[in-house]
């Protein structure tokens, strides 16, 4: 689900960087009528700035979530982000041993307590269980929003980038393939329209971020689940077979 919404924003905010661009290139273009002629020698700020035009007929394929998180400067913010979370992870993974420590007792001595001592046992994991789950699903949020904020980032950077490949190569279209069908629109992509990996090199080239040690975390395709973290067991301990 973590996933599925991250998507979803990326192709939100692609579709909203991109349009962004085409729209200052299209507003820095004079219309012909009343436009006031440049002093000699004098550049408009606009004109400077603005994207290159889109004129080509080719189509293109960019998977942009994993063109973010596989450009050098992706894989820094998310490892850093990772390694914030790690004593969060420890904690949950706590947590969740002490639950089925809990859990393992309930099984083995339920036949040997008092039905006073047994609901006091129940009421003890239902109780754990329930801040397990809360404390989980906090930490994906946490994670999962700080993951958006990385990609929304540089997602700013990286849609000038497109738009300058796709001019220069003759794309008049690049649509985004991060959603598999039937998911995301696109049926199939082949290996020949696919343009994610000169645009993030083009992109490493001009961040300067260089690539991440070989003994860090491997090149992701698309981020993982915030905590590393145990799944949450069920709401309600199951009640042992007698």
């Amino acid at each position: 689900m973590k996933s599925k919404c991250l998507r979803l924003f990326l192709a939100a905010a692609a579709s909203f960087a991109i349009s962004a661009l085409a729209q200052t290139s299209s507003a820095a273009t004079p219309s012909g009528t009343g436009a006031l002629p440049s002093a000699p020698g004098a550049s408009s700020p606009a004109a400077a700035t603005a994207p290159p035009s889109i004129t080509g007929t080719k189509v293109g394929a960019i998977n942009i979530e994993g063109a973010i998180f596989g450009s050098n400067e992706g894989r820094r913010e998310m490892e850093a982000l990772q390694k914030k979370f790690e004593p969060k992870q420890t904690e949950l993974k706590g947590q969740n041993d002490e639950l089925e420590a809990m859990k393992k007792q309930l099984t083995n001595t339920q036949d040997k307590l008092n039905e006073d001592a047994l609901a006091n046992l129940k009421k003890q994991i239902e109780g754990k269980q329930k801040t397990f789950d809360r404390a989980v699903q906090d930490a994906q949020e946490d994670f999962g929003n700080q993951q958006q904020e990385i990609a929304s980032k540089i997602l700013q950077k990286l849609a000038p980038v497109i738009m300058k490949y796709a001019s220069e190569n003759g794309y008049g279209m690049v649509i985004d393939t991060s959603k598999p069908w039937p998911q995301g629109p696109v049926l199939i992509a082949g290996e020949s329209v696919d343009i994610t990996k000169p645009v993030v090199d083009a992109y490493n080239t001009q961040s300067g971020v260089p690539a991440p040690s070989a003994s860090g975390a491997a090149k992701p395709t698309a981020p993982r689940s915030p905590t590393g973290t145990p799944k949450a067991p069920a709401s309600k301990p199951a009640e042992p077979p007698k």
